[in-house]
C-alpha cells in the first residue's frame, strides 16, 4: 500500500491523467491529486513525473516495501527538503520548520553557506544554513529504504537550437502552447485574480485569461512606481486593478516576518515588497496568476545581450542573475572564510552538462538551474504560502520550456530588444506598446530608504550586535555600511544581504 506523508502543489494535466488513470474526476482538488499521484507512481514508479505538468513536490511511503519515494518537479517550483538523523531516520517534507519539529534534528547553523549566500544574495545549490539538511534539487527524486537513501535526476534542462523556423513561427508556437495550457491553471468553480506589473510576462498572462481583477505594487516616489502602467494595461484589457502603495514602514516592519517564513535568509529586496503584496492580495481572493519563468526561459534580462561578449569566461564568473561580493571582499569581512567554498563551484556541472552551447544559452541554463529555484520560486512559495494564498505560474511549463530550449537565442535577444520572440507572440493579444515595453523589473526604493535615519536604525544596531561578531569582522561591514551612508549608493545589495542574514539568524537562533 502506498500512502502519502507530504504533498504540495498544483496538477495541471489533471483531467488527462484522471482518464489515463482511472481516477474520478468528480472529486475535490485535494483527493483528486492525491488519487492521481498514488495512482501515477503505481502505474509509472519513478517516471511518473514525466507524465504529469504543473508545480509539485511530495513524498510517498510504501508500507509493504518499507521505502520512501520523493520527487520535487522540474523546476523546482515547490521546494522539498531532507535531513538524515543520526540514528538513521530520514526527515523530509516541503517546510524546513516540519523538519525542525520532528525527533531527531538537530538545529546547528552551517556557517560555510554565508560564503554562498554574500555573493548570491540566497541560498543556492543542495546545502542549507542548517547543517546536514538539505533540498532536493529540481528534477531530482529520492528513494530511501533500510537506513540509507538515494538521489536520481530524471530531468535537466537540454537545449538544442532549430535554426530552420523564422520568428513568426517560434511566436506562433509559444501563443498556442499557451493556449493550450491556460484552461488547465484553474477549474471553473475557482476566481483567479493576477499580480500585474508593467512588463510583458504579467501582461501577457493576463490577456489570456478570464481574470478581472489584477494587483500591482506602488511607490509614492513615481521614479520607482510601475504600478501606472499596470493600470493603464489593465485599462486596455478592460480589467479592474488594486493598487498597493508600499511604505517605508511597512517595509522595514515586515521584514523578520519574511525571513522567518521564507525559512532561510532571502536578500532579494523585491521579495520583501512581494510578501506586502501578498498579504493584501489575500485580503480578497485565494487564487491568483503571476508571470515567473519568462526571463530565464526567453532571454529577459538586459544583462544577457553582453552574453556574447563574455563568451568562453563565463565559466570564470557567471554564477548566476546576482554576484555582489567577490572572494576577497569576503574574506576580509568574513570570520571564518573557507577558500574551498566558492559560489563558482555550485556551477561548474551545469557549464560542462551545456559545453558547445552559445554563450546566452549557457546564462540561461545557470540560471534556470541556480537562481530560479533559490531565490523566484522560492520567494513566491513561500510568501503566498504564508498569507495563505496560491500562486500559479502559467509560463513555467515544461511545455513552454521545451520550445524555448529548441529556439535559437537570436529570437531571444537582439541588440535592440529582449524578450523577441515572447514579446512577438504576446503581441497576437497586446498592443504593441505593452508587448515591447522596455523591462523595467520589480524595482524597491531600497536604495534610498536604507540610508534614511528614519528607518535605518535596525539595521545600524544588527550591524554592531554580538552575533553579528560572531560572523564577521564588524569593523569592515561597519565600514561598508558607512560608506553606503556616506553616499556610495551602489553599496545598498552588501548592506542587505548582511542585514537579512542578521535579521534571519535572531529569528532562528537568538528569539527561538
Amino acid at each position: 500500500m502506498i500512502e502519502i506523508k507530504d504533498y504540495r502543489g498544483h496538477i495541471r494535466n489533471w483531467r488527462a491523467l484522471c482518464e489515463t488513470l482511472s481516477v474520478s474526476d468528480t472529486l475535490p482538488r485535494k483527493e483528486r491529486e492525491e488519487e492521481i499521484l498514488l495512482k501515477a507512481y503505481e502505474t509509472w514508479g519513478c517516471d511518473m513525473a514525466s507524465h504529469m505538468h504543473g508545480m509539485f513536490a511530495f513524498a510517498l511511503w510504501d508500507t509493504e516495501e518499507k521505502k520512501l519515494f520523493c520527487l520535487r518537479d522540474q523546476f523546482g517550483t515547490k521546494p522539498f527538503y531532507y535531513y538524515q538523523t543520526a540514528d538513521g531516520k530520514l526527515l523530509c517534507g516541503t517546510t524546513i520548520r516540519g523538519i525542525m519539529g520532528q525527533e531527531g534534528f538537530v538545529k546547528a547553523l552551517n556557517e560555510e553557506m554565508l560564503q554562498i549566500y554574500m555573493s548570491l544574495t540566497y541560498v543556492g545549490g543542495e546545502d542549507t544554513f542548517f547543517k546536514g539538511l538539505k533540498k532536493l534539487m529540481p528534477g531530482c527524486y529520492l528513494i530511501w529504504q533500510d537506513g540509507s537513501f538515494e538521489i536520481h535526476r530524471y530531468w535537466k534542462p537540454e537545449f538544442h537550437p532549430d535554426s530552420t523556423k523564422t520568428l513568426d513561427m517560434w511566436a506562433d508556437e509559444i501563443h498556442e502552447t499557451l493556449t493550450q495550457i491556460i484552461p488547465e491553471i484553474k477549474e471553473a468553480h475557482e476566481t483567479a485574480e493576477s499580480f500585474l506589473s508593467g512588463g510583458v510576462d504579467s501582461s501577457y498572462v493576463l490577456a489570456m485569461t478570464d481574470v478581472q481583477t489584477t494587483n500591482s505594487c506602488g511607490y509614492d516616489d513615481e521614479r520607482f512606481d510601475e504600478s501606472m502602467l499596470a493600470k493603464k494595461t489593465a485599462d486596455i484589457l478592460g480589467r479592474g486593478n488594486r493598487r498597493c502603495v508600499v511604505t517605508p514602514e511597512a517595509y522595514f516592519d515586515i521584514v523578520p516576518y519574511v525571513m522567518y517564513n521564507m525559512e532561510q535568509p532571502l536578500g532579494d529586496a523585491s521579495a520583501i515588497a512581494f510578501a506586502i503584496a501578498c498579504r493584501e492580495t489575500a485580503k480578497h481572493t485565494r487564487l491568483c496568476y503571476s508571470g515567473e519563468g519568462a526571463d530565464e526561459f526567453f532571454g529577459g534580462y538586459n544583462m544577457y545581450r553582453n552574453a556574447e561578449r563574455y563568451g568562453e569566461n563565463l565559466k570564470t564568473f557567471y554564477v548566476g542573475n546576482t554576484n555582489i561580493m567577490k572572494e576577497d571582499e569576503k574574506k576580509k569581512i568574513l570570520r571564518h572564510y573557507n577558500e574551498e567554498i566558492q559560489p563558482i563551484n555550485l556551477v561548474k556541472k551545469i557549464y560542462e552538462e551545456n559545453e558547445g552551447c552559445d554563450p546566452l544559452t549557457k546564462m540561461s541554463d545557470v540560471d534556470i538551474q541556480i537562481w530560479l529555484e533559490g531565490d523566484i520560486y522560492l520567494n513566491v512559495d513561500k510568501m503566498s504560502e504564508a498569507a495563505g494564498l496560491e500562486v500559479r505560474m502559467p509560463l513555467t511549463d515544461r511545455r513552454i520550456f521545451d520550445i524555448a530550449s529548441r529556439m535559437p537565442s537570436a529570437y531571444k535577444v537582439n541588440e535592440e530588444q529582449n524578450k523577441v520572440a515572447l514579446r512577438t507572440a504576446a503581441a497576437k493579444v497586446l498592443p504593441e506598446e505593452i508587448a515591447f515595453r522596455k523591462k523595467l523589473g520589480f524595482i524597491v526604493p531600497i536604495r534610498i530608504w536604507l540610508a534614511d535615519a528614519r528607518y535605518n536604525g535596525d539595521v545600524i544596531a544588527k550591524f554592531s550586535s554580538d552575533y553579528a561578531a560572531e560572523f564577521f569582522n564588524v569593523e569592515e561591514i561597519n565600514a561598508i555600511l558607512q560608506d553606503y551612508l556616506g553616499g556610495n549608493s551602489d553599496g545598498w545589495r552588501k548592506v542587505w544581504t548582511i542585514y537579512t542574514f542578521l535579521v534571519w539568524y535572531e529569528e532562528y537562533f537568538i528569539k527561538r
